[in-house]
């Protein structure tokens, strides 16, 4: 016999809450919370001894044996998990067990079913014999085992006896009721909801409700299949709705100020859906559908305010200069209708009056200005000049000079005469020589003499005599075309050996103008960086009394450990070649 059943509560206090008790010698037992939450299962024997999530302390999901059987307790921990907890059992049972909620999220909901065996079939005592078994009757299926808040189920009543008695009469109870009518359920349309829309194909929910076939009374959703519930939605009022214009926002007027015009759209549209949250599907129909003769006007006359204007508040000035052309103002405004003074945007640009103009007061007269001769005479002795500046202006205060003066332009350098030049000394310097590199960088050199001028007679005299005056620079850094890239080397470094052959290297790179390494060299004009050197033999003095008394003395004068005296001992003959070996003399 199945046993199922639902807890359904929407708030309670916070901890254990008995849900239902399962009987010993139950199978296939599934206990299921309906969506994930934050509530918990927990298992109990009918002595208070735990065996899930008992004594307010929380089992990890998995695996375990108690009562006989082994329950499977799973608790989904994912982020995207929709279902709750779950316990199930194959069973039997070997005793019972007491199933609570502990509570800490409203809206607790829980499904739980087992079966039970129509005969019973568990070892243990022997059931009551039929006379002790009250009637059904008189017994009436013991209402106080049905679960209060849930659907109707068989339950053992482990708190005041054995399985005996009442878990007999529980079981005939369903089988009466079994075996009786066989009812027969199925889905029936209870009630609607208001359909979303008067018109234009509306939605509204369906409320369905499981019936029995025959007495057509309501009973518990759970005896119907739910695989064959119908829809819960259908269409309602689906006679089109009447079309309708739709207007558009008006534009801004086409002008800032005075009369001007606003637009805006007029469409003609008709509903054909409209959702359950109550949105609208809406197609733009022919205008004729919404009656021509009433479409609202499209175009307005619009005037935001009154024109400013410009304004001109004092008569022209007095020409700028009392001769030829120059220009002369006057003060004009933009006023609002009100009299007061706006900013210039706020009347008409083209419209606006001039308040700059050029006025003509005559030819001027024009003449030459000179400044005045320069003091010294260009040159210390002898002959030599002085000069002055002559600019053409006019005769009263002008800020650029003029052109076409009357008259010839005034004489701007004139002779002069600082006497004979007598044993006069300066540095004479002759022409910068040739540029020492033929590319890039490099330095010219010039001759720097000292001369003596006695009226003209020239004659080179010792540096000294001109040591008070500041000699000119004999060299100067110069610069011929780039070069590009080029190879550039070091010195060669020492010998490696001073005999017998050795080799030296130098370091070679290619450089850009810039001193930058480049890898744009020719590499078939590369500079050789290792070359051979001191290829004559050697001539070695040795001591016939010296010889080495460490197996590894080559060590030892590669490391230059020769200059301590305890090397020198245990390596003498090594040490002395490596400290008398010498070139021998070229033949």
């Amino acid at each position: 016999q199945v046993v199922r059943g639902n807890f359904t509560r929407p708030f309670l206090r916070i901890g254990y809450h008995k849900i239902t008790e399962i009987p010993g010698g139950a199978r296939n037992i599934s206990i299921q919370e309906a969506k994930k939450s934050r509530n918990y299962l927990a298992l109990l024997t009918k002595a208070g001894m735990s065996i899930i999530n008992g004594n307010w302390l929380i089992d990890r999901p998995g695996m375990l044996t108690a009562v006989g059987t082994q329950l499977t307790y799973l608790r989904p921990n994912e982020i995207r998990a929709r279902s709750g907890e779950s316990i199930t059992a194959p069973g039997p049972l070997s005793e019972d067990l007491h199933l609570y909620l502990i509570y800490q999220q409203p809206g607790a909901s829980v499904y739980y079913e087992y079966t039970v065996p129509v005969q019973n079939t568990h070892s243990g005592p022997e059931p009551a014999s039929p006379s002790s078994v009250p009637s059904l009757k008189s017994a009436e299926c013991f209402p106080e085992l049905l679960e209060a808040g849930g659907d109707v189920h068989v339950r053992g009543k482990g708190q005041a006896q054995e399985l005996g008695k009442l878990f007999s009469v529980s079981i005939l109870c369903k089988i009466k009721t079994a075996t009786a009518n066989h009812p027969s359920y199925t889905w029936t349309r209870s009630r609607h909801a208001e359909c979303s829309s008067t018109c234009g194909t509306g939605r509204r929910h369906i409320l369905w409700e499981c019936v029995e076939k025959d007495s057509q009374a309501t009973v518990s959703a759970d005896l119907c299949d739910p695989s064959l519930e119908p829809t819960n939605t259908e269409d309602c009022n689906i006679q089109p709705c009447p079309a309708y214009w739709d207007l558009g926002e008006w534009s801004e007027c086409s002008r800032r100020c005075g009369p001007g015009t606003q637009h805006r759209q007029v469409i003609c549209r008709q509903v054909t859906h409209v959702n359950t949250n109550g949105t609208e599907l809406s197609l733009t129909v022919a205008p004729e559908l919404c009656g021509v003769s009433g479409r609202p006007a499209t175009a307005s006359r619009c005037q935001l305010k009154i024109c400013s204007q410009w304004e001109v508040r004092s008569e022209w000035s007095l020409c700028s200069v009392p001769c030829g052309v120059g220009q002369q103002r006057r003060e004009v405004v933009c006023v609002s209708n009100q009299g007061d003074v706006e900013n210039d945007q706020e009347c008409n640009v083209n419209l606006r009056p001039e308040s700059l103009q050029n006025c003509d007061m005559g030819a001027c007269a024009r003449s030459w200005f000179t400044s005045l001769w320069s003091q010294r005479c260009s040159a210390e002795c002898g002959q030599g000049n002085r000069t002055r500046a002559a600019i053409c202006l006019t005769n009263h205060v002008t800020d650029l000079p003029l052109d076409s003066c009357e008259g010839d332009r005034p004489a701007e350098v004139t002779p002069c005469d600082s006497g004979p030049c007598r044993n006069r000394l300066e540095w004479y310097t002759g022409p910068w020589g040739q540029c020492s590199a033929e590319c890039g960088n490099g330095t010219q050199t010039r001759s720097v003499a000292c001369i003596s001028n006695n009226r003209g007679r020239m004659e080179v005299v010792d540096g000294l005599r001109c040591s008070s005056r500041p000699r000119p620079a004999a060299v100067q850094l110069c610069t011929s075309k780039p070069c590009g890239v080029q190879w550039y080397v070091t010195e060669w470094s020492a010998c490696s050996r001073s005999c017998n052959g050795g080799y030296r290297v130098r370091e070679v790179r290619c450089l850009s103008d810039g001193a930058a390494p480049s890898d744009r060299c020719d590499p078939g004009l590369t500079p050789e960086g290792k070359e051979e050197c001191n290829k004559q033999p050697c001539l070695v003095e040795t001591d016939s009394g010296c010889r080495d008394q460490y197996y590894n003395c080559l060590v030892v004068v590669q490391a230059q450990l020769c200059i301590y005296p305890y090397y020198t001992n245990i390596c003498c003959a090594s040490c002395s070649r490596a400290q008398k070996t010498h070139p021998r003399s070229a033949q």
